[in-house]
């Protein structure tokens, strides 16, 4: 993703390169800004990260559900 910003809304679900401890490594944008905050859906913990952070640690999106 080199170059190209990081194209996120509200509610959708990101998958991480690494897991969670709690075993799940999917997680729902809940805020966004200069930091994203995400929603472990495994055991609901909320954590921020920021943009670049995110950038690299991030595997995939999925959009989010209507």
């Amino acid at each position: 993703m080199a170059g190209k910003a990081l194209e996120l809304a509200l509610g959708d679900t990101v998958a991480l390169k690494k897991g969670h401890p709690c075993g799940a490594n999917r997680w729902s944008v809940v805020r966004l800004g200069a930091d994203i905050g995400l929603q472990c859906q495994g055991c609901g913990r909320r954590v921020l990260m920021s943009r670049s952070e995110l950038a690299r640690r991030l595997r995939s999106v999925a959009p989010r559900s209507l």
